[in-house]
């Protein structure tokens, strides 16, 4: 690309035409705003009031013009697909309605239920990898269930207790 005293002079009418009719509302928020960046560096805009408008760098907004004037197409702007690295989702839903289904004190916790960081953390222990509490919490949801806080009831109760405590028989 030539060099140009600025970069609006790069731009002709039919360019400045092709990014306005293809700066629409329904496209996703940051190729509108590289479109809505790369039309206002046409229309005369200098690049540093565009980039410190937008809230990033100037070398960005750059990088955006020269990637629209290389082929002169809005399309360019929009990202290229690109590999990186896989989610790790934790255990499957089988494996966690079978953890779920046991004791932890089976396992050699000393709690009597399942909470969020306890799953999270045999799920590190025990190979279904490094999993967040919060993200436990919402695979629960999804599979229907609902933290409710242990009800503990006493394993023998007293037949005298309703007559020490003042209730009724029935108590």
């Amino acid at each position: 690309m030539a060099r140009f005293t600025s970069l609006h002079e790069a731009f002709t009418r039919t360019d400045r035409r092709r990014l306005a009719r293809a700066l629409s509302p329904r496209s996703s928020g940051h190729i509108y705003r590289r479109m809505a960046a790369v039309l206002a560096i046409a229309d005369g805009e200098r690049l540093e009031d565009v980039a410190r408008r937008l809230r990033v760098t100037r070398r960005a907004v750059y990088r955006w013009v020269t990637r629209y004037l290389a082929r002169r197409d809005p399309r360019d702007l929009v990202d290229k697909a690109r590999s990186g690295r896989p989610r790790h989702r934790g255990p499957s839903t089988p494996q966690l309605r079978r953890l779920l289904a046991t004791d932890p004190r089976t396992l050699g916790y000393q709690n009597a239920t399942w909470t969020a960081p306890l799953l999270a953390a045999h799920c590190a222990r025990h190979g279904h990898g490094a999993v967040d509490a919060r993200t436990i919490r919402r695979r629960l949801h999804e599979l229907g269930y609902r933290w409710t806080r242990p009800r503990y009831r006493y394993a023998h109760r007293a037949a005298h207790l309703s007559q020490k405590k003042g209730l009724s028989a029935v108590a």
